[in-house]
């Protein structure tokens, strides 16, 4: 984990409603944190460059991809991984909505996909239009797709979050 005679930093973090302390390689990337550390795979690492999404945290109330911070930089952080989106069993509507619209084939870009919504969701608080979620979405890669379930997706999250009023601003 660490090299040789390499100082290790302490961070605590709040993770989807838990506070973690842990001392931690200064060069530790924050997905590596949450995937290893912490045990919650649902983070996944996809191309190391930030140009995937698979990656994607809500960290302070704003989606991040956790391969281009260094955990360090999460000390003091609230963070929300796909795991804790779920309350008391029921899956949040966005994952409902991946689940009952068939927007995920393999999977692997599906929790950063979703978090990434779960963000524009909660940002834009009411039913967007389909050409704002694909923007919304443009930092995310999926290679199995034609991205139209995952819009689907989106939108019918949105229907259960705030209901009618069309898309568009």
């Amino acid at each position: 984990m660490s090299q040789q005679g390499e100082q290790l930093v302490k961070i605590t973090v709040k993770v989807n409603g838990r506070t973690y302390t842990h001392e931690v390689p200064p060069r530790m990337l924050l997905v590596h944190y949450i995937r290893d550390v912490l045990g919650l795979t649902g983070t996944h690492v996809g191309c190391d460059t930030s140009n995937c999404g698979a990656c994607t945290v809500i960290m302070n109330g704003k989606a991040v991809k956790s391969c281009t911070l260094f955990a360090f930089m999460a000390d003091g952080a609230e963070i929300i991984t796909v795991e804790g989106l779920a309350s008391n069993g029921k899956l949040h509507p966005i994952q409902e909505g991946f689940r009952e619209n068939h927007g995920l084939q393999c999977g692997f870009c599906t929790p950063g996909m979703i978090m990434t919504l779960y963000d524009f969701l909660n940002r834009v608080k009411r039913k967007p239009s389909e050409a704002e979620v694909r923007r919304a979405i443009e930092g995310n890669l999926c290679r199995c797709t034609g991205y139209v379930n995952i819009v689907r997706s989106a939108l019918w999250a949105a229907e259960r979050m705030y209901g009618g009023g069309g898309g568009g601003r």
